[in-house]
């Protein structure tokens, strides 16, 4: 299996290359040259697999036996996921005869980043181990300076995954005092000398600023190449294929909780959607040939892509509205500014609060290749290439693209969209506490709020599958603004794992970065990056 550039560059890269890459020389996201489907025999052979078998079939699927052979990748899953606290790893919960929620915060920080973040520091320290202990005794190690932007969560499992891995420094930018006190204190207490956290000072105004320096900085060549970038947002393709995986288990695990795992059952999955890249996982799994409906896009007041399956223009501001903006995020009147210059909004489920999706280009590319015209594959994946690159180009320069009929038809024929506001967002915690005593964090509730708006559309044999991305004790003003009326929730009790007490008390190491400019992060990454050192055999 080789991967691609979204962009149409001609080079063809190895499944090492690209998630040590992360991001292409023109811009563009890594993708399969092609998505291999399943062994026909999957349904049975799969269905009492753990989620490590099943990681170790789907990967493989992806990942040459030459690159990686079986047995070390399956040593490096296990590695991956012997750190989470359920045994299931993403064990599915029922909550009403057809609604059930996918658990996906159960590992070492508490959310769904953790599943692909484990598995990806691994994968780094594994190729960069192979690589050094083929050198010779006189050649300098390879190393890797991963840098990320973070709003909260990306962060904290980023670097737990990395921490103390050698030859590898990991630099996380996150708006200073714009993270919740948990999240913060999980990146921050993290003393480990290859862990460095920037605290970007600046106004709400700024965050978007802080995924573009991380973009810049890969455009710098010469930059990139002195330093050797690493990417651990969801750019990089191993991000997307580890979670793919989460799809196949909740699959088999609905169907054994069925009172006839025979039954003809439809399974639609709805997903709080921020940056595209844990829906995508979807997208992929159900190319594959896992069977599903249609996936459920659920945003919250940042809804460029809600808006884009309503209409076909992919716009950073809403064009269709006066001013530019929708209604102001709950709790604008506690100090919140609502919108920024941009068009981002301060929301109560800030994980989403993006305002252009980086992994949405990897579905337009899709898109774009089934409508192209041409002889052959190749001659098609070259047009799309050249679409997206066009279409990318007017999205920087314009904040706007609009796409064919054709493209939005066949978006709409395995996605709907769905916003959901800051108001419906409390009242769905509340909901879901009171009727079926489960606490679910805003994110998670901006998915089951979704999923209930269409569910009363869906056929009877349809069963939901909400993603629930996060603890809620992560977001704990959230929580307990929705449940602070109800008087048998107490957050101590009900919420707050052991695991994050005494935390905001720990020792902290963050720098503070003045401005969100780009040159001053280059200063901080070229005085604090850990020099290579050693060479050591590459055993996981």
């Amino acid at each position: 299996m080789k991967y691609l550039s979204t962009r149409g560059a001609d080079q063809l890269l190895s499944f090492e290359e690209a998630v040590l890459a992360g991001l292409a020389p023109d811009g563009g996201l890594y993708i399969p040259e092609h998505i291999p489907q399943l062994p026909a025999d999957w349904q049975t052979a799969w269905k009492d697999h753990s989620f490590v078998d099943l990681s170790v079939e789907v990967l493989s699927l992806y990942v040459d036996e030459d690159e990686i052979p079986r047995p070390e990748l399956r040593a490096l899953v296990e590695k991956s996921y012997s750190t989470f606290r359920h045994p299931d790893i993403t064990p599915l919960k029922k909550l009403t005869d057809s609604t059930y929620v996918l658990e996906l915060f159960h590992g070492p920080t508490f959310a769904f980043k953790d599943v692909a973040l484990q598995l990806l520091g691994n994968l780094f320290e594994f190729f960069l181990k192979r690589r050094n202990q083929r050198k010779g005794p006189t050649e300098k190690p390879e190393k890797l300076t991963v840098v990320g932007a973070t709003s909260g969560d990306t962060g904290s499992a980023a670097i737990y995954g990395l921490r103390n891995k050698a030859n590898i420094s990991i630099f996380i930018l996150h708006p200073k005092g714009r993270v919740s006190p948990i999240q913060e204190a999980q990146m921050t207490t993290v003393t480990d000398p290859n862990v460095h956290n920037l605290a970007v000072q600046g106004t709400f105004d700024d965050c978007q600023a802080r995924f573009d320096i991380v973009k810049a900085l890969f455009g710098d060549r010469e930059f990139n190449a002195t330093h050797r970038l690493g990417a651990v947002n969801s750019i990089n393709w191993a991000r997307i294929l580890a979670q793919t995986v989460y799809y196949f288990l909740s699959y088999f695990h609905l169907r054994r909780q069925l009172p006839d795992p025979n039954a003809d059952v439809e399974i639609q999955y709805v997903v709080p959607t921020g940056n595209f890249g844990d829906i995508l996982a979807g997208y992929y799994a159900k190319r594959m040939g896992l069977p599903m409906g249609r996936l459920g896009v659920a945003t919250n007041a940042n809804d460029i892509l809600a808006r884009f399956w309503r209409s076909g223009a992919y716009e950073k501001v809403d064009s269709s509205s006066p001013a530019g903006q929708s209604e102001p995020a709950a709790g604008a009147s506690d100090g919140k500014q609502g919108a920024d210059a941009s068009g981002v909004k301060e929301t109560l489920s800030p994980a989403m609060d993006i305002l252009v999706s980086s992994n949405f280009e990897r579905l337009l590319w899709y898109l774009a290749f089934e409508t192209a015209e041409g002889a052959d594959l190749a001659e098609r994946q070259r047009k799309a290439g050249a679409t997206i690159a066009d279409w990318m180009g007017k999205v920087k320069s314009d904040g706007r693209v609009q796409v064919p009929v054709a493209v939005l038809e066949l978006a709409r024929r395995d996605f709907f969209a769905e916003r959901v506001s800051d108001a419906q967002t409390l009242e769905t915690i509340k909901y879901y506490f009171e009727s079926e005593h489960y606490i679910a964090d805003p994110h998670t509730a901006v998915g089951l709020c979704a999923a209930r708006t269409v569910a009363s559309q869906n056929p009877p044999n349809v069963r939901q599958i909400v993603l629930s991305t996060a603890h809620p004790a992560k977001f704990s003003e959230a929580v307990t603004r929705a449940l602070q009326g109800s008087p048998s929730f107490d957050f101590e009790r009900d919420v707050l794992p052991a695991e994050f007490k005494g935390l905001l008390e720990r020792e902290r190491r963050v720098i503070d970065v003045e401005a969100p400019d780009v040159e001053l992060v280059k200063r901080v990454i070229e005085k604090y990056v850990v020099p290579a050192v050693g060479q050591v055999g590459a055993s996981v």
